[in-house]
């Protein structure tokens, strides 16, 4: 028989307050989320603590120990410490690690059982949780991976080398504040680094395949979340382009430039909802190995030695979509378009290095390989069939 085609696509995005000034309201949207005890997930370096917590009207407890990158113990010690502190609800502060830390310790509070049975399978269960989560305020302060806005969560798992994730559409904040004023204090290469990752998120979202050339599943619980490009993801993505290839640069250049990081907090916040829906696929699947395998690198402004997840994202996309350009040539063109010219353009403006100068060679290209295949609910949505051999050759190219 022949398999019957997808004809139905589904979009869900987190409601977003935006602009300067609206960290302020963060006591109001927990109170109408009906939290009375909040546990507020940070880290160290986040400087914009003490002004969330002066605008809650509930009691909080603080965790301040979510690791950058984080990896499945320090995702278990924040279940852990959630599980012990008795809470209703939770706000997140931070990067795309402090929010996908405080999902995971809220999947873990809601649904109790051991992290790694949520993790994606083939590598982790694969479990699905049994119902909607406790009420997440997600408060992003970089301009980057638009974790407020999505149903992932990723996590290192160094002795396996690997990265991976949880996915699922319950993992998705209740409320996210994105304000331009809390980007200020970021250093120039964290807003380049996660600029990247925005820009990497909205063209594999755009480029992916269309959501009606999966089958359809025999159940809509089967219905994957990464779908597929489609109509509306469209919208979405092609604005995070544009706010990519318009405002990056700024952002990287001027601290002080609100409008410039602002718009792109806001690009990441619409890239997410794009590639929530749509997915991601190559340079991405690559990305979890690039950053897996080896933390050498050490590039200035980042704390301990590893490679951002912006980095390990982009430095294959060239080559990536260049595999891909004739897949959907139109669609590729756009995406150059929207950016204001080439990809390459923008990585060598930002000083993004070779995947050589991270650290690799050829001789590390068979493990890479080995780490991207592990992510088929990624491949899954790329616009054309990926084998071994055509991985091998998107590494070999971005060396």
């Amino acid at each position: 028989m022949t398999p019957v085609r997808e004809s139905v696509f589904t979009l869900e995005a987190t409601p977003i307050k935006f602009g300067p000034g609206a960290v302020d309201d963060a006591g109001w949207e927990l109170q109408r989320l009906g939290v009375s005890r909040a546990l507020l997930v940070t880290d160290p370096g986040i400087p914009h603590v003490d002004r969330v917590l002066a605008s809650l009207h509930c009691e909080v407890v603080v965790f301040d120990a979510s690791s950058v990158e984080p990896t499945l113990e320090s995702l278990q010690a924040a279940a852990d410490f959630a599980l012990d502190a008795g809470v209703d609800g939770f706000v997140s502060l931070g990067g795309g690690s402090a929010i996908d830390t405080a999902k995971v310790a809220n999947l873990i509070v809601s649904h109790p059982a051991p992290v790694m049975d949520y993790v994606n399978a083939p590598i982790g269960g694969g479990r699905a949780p049994d119902g909607p989560l406790r009420p997440h305020l997600a408060i992003p302060t970089t301009c980057g991976t638009g974790s407020e806005a999505t149903t992932v969560a990723v996590l290192d798992i160094p002795e396996r080398r690997v990265k991976t994730g949880i996915s699922h559409r319950y993992l998705r904040p209740s409320q996210a504040i994105v304000d331009p004023d809390l980007a200020r204090t970021l250093p120039a290469e964290v807003v380049a680094a996660t600029g990247l990752d925005v820009v990497c998120h909205a063209a594999e979202s755009f480029l992916a395949r269309p959501y009606t050339s999966r089958e359809r599943p025999a159940t809509p619980s089967d219905r994957p979340p990464y779908q597929g490009s489609n109509p509306v993801a469209d919208v979405w993505s092609a604005k995070a382009l544009e706010y990519g290839g318009k405002y990056l640069r700024r952002a990287v250049a001027d601290a002080d430039d609100v409008e410039a990081r602002g718009a792109m907090m806001l690009a990441a916040s619409m890239a997410g909802v794009g590639f929530g829906s749509a997915g991601v696929h190559i340079p991405h699947a690559c990305a979890y190995p690039i950053a897996g395998l080896k933390h050498e690198y050490d590039p200035p402004g980042y704390p301990g030695r590893f490679i951002p997840h912006g980095i390990s994202v982009i430095v294959t996309a060239p080559a990536a979509f260049g595999f891909t350009y004739d897949s959907s040539p139109e669609r590729h063109d756009h995406v150059t378009a929207l950016l204001g010219g080439p990809i390459e353009d923008l990585m060598r403006d930002l000083g993004v290095p070779s995947l050589r100068e991270l650290g690799y060679s050829e001789d590390d290209i068979p493990e890479l390989v080995e780490g991207a295949l592990a992510q088929q609910r990624l491949l899954a949505v790329a616009p054309c069939e990926v084998t071994a051999d055509d991985l091998a050759g998107i590494l070999r190219a971005s060396m």
